[in-house]
């Protein structure tokens, strides 16, 4: 069954190498359970870092946020990607930018669904339905190690 997903597309930045509309699409989708209404922003570092302080109390940017509420149907929610810290990522872990951003676009929308990664048992759930998704869209299993 395809699934109904309303998808924006927010680029707070301008900045090679960001995913185009389709490619977020496609990979939204993959992960996608259920009807869903989502957007998506691409932020610079420092709003990234703004919005892991107000809401998880960190006071670094990270590369994925996801914000989900669960009182509206369909499934409704925000993922903010922080760019700066999404390429130094992949760099770090030599990993194509387009398979970071896949990674971390289905990671967001797993949360989106009620996935977490609070435990080991949870975690471990989250990552294998991660790498047969990122997988299936023909990237590399995003939790091996290169050497």
């Amino acid at each position: 069954m395809d699934r109904k997903v309303k998808l924006s597309v927010q680029y707070a930045l301008n900045a090679k190498g960001i995913p185009t509309i389709p490619q977020f699409k496609k990979w939204v989708k993959a992960a996608l359970t259920q009807d869903a209404d989502i957007t998506i922003r691409i932020v610079e570092e420092h709003e990234g870092q703004e919005l892991n302080n107000k809401f998880r109390g960190k006071k670094t940017a990270t590369n994925v946020l996801t914000f989900f509420y669960d009182d509206i149907l369909p499934l409704t929610g925000d993922i903010v990607l922080c760019a700066a810290v999404i390429k130094k990522e992949a760099q770090q872990q030599d990993k194509t930018l387009m398979a970071h951003y896949a990674h971390l676009t289905v990671h967001g929308v797993l949360h989106l669904q009620g996935y977490d990664h609070e435990n080991d048992q949870d975690a471990t759930i989250m990552e294998q339905i991660e790498t047969n998704i990122v997988t299936g869209l023909g990237y590399d299993d995003p939790y091996q190690v290169r050497n």
